[in-house]
């Protein structure tokens, strides 16, 4: 009996163990403080499509005219970028160095220049991407012609 009850146990710790490295890196969530999110007009300096997270880099000018550098941690990963069509020539090129947009970040809790990208628009006010919709906008299908 004790060595039944003492292999059930073996058993749940080693798939417990298992199951560990599934939910290791899902704590992006709760890493950036989405009731601090703001969004600023920056300019892009750097836009990595790189697994597990696409990461953007861009400058910030404060109010007294400083420029500060952050980094951005994109939720969807290339492999659902690019189900929805959003390659990374497509990126590269929307979000080529010099090019300016509206970001939306939530700070890291740890504090710092890095944060969770939430939305980024371009300025015409295109998502280019966002937590809900990780794509950009298309304009409407024109209606069949009769």
């Amino acid at each position: 009996m004790k060595r039944a009850a003492l292999s059930c146990t073996l058993i749940g710790a080693l798939l417990a163990a298992a199951a560990l490295p599934a939910v290791a890196h899902h704590g992006t969530l709760v890493s950036y403080d989405r009731d601090k999110q703001w969004t600023r007009e920056v300019v892009v300096t750097r836009f990595n499509y790189a697994n597990p997270h696409p990461q953007i880099f861009f400058d910030v000018t404060d109010d007294k005219g400083a420029v500060v550098h952050w980094s951005g941690e994109l939720l969807p990963n290339p492999a659902g970028l690019l189900r929805v069509g959003w390659t990374k020539s497509r990126s590269l090129q929307a979000l080529a160095p010099g090019t300016k947009i509206n970001i939306t970040i939530a700070p890291a809790r740890a504090g710092g220049v890095v944060g969770l990208v939430i939305r980024m628009r371009n300025l015409d006010g295109a998502d280019i991407v966002s937590d809900s919709v990780p794509y950009p906008e298309t304009a409407a299908a024109p209606a069949p012609q009769p």
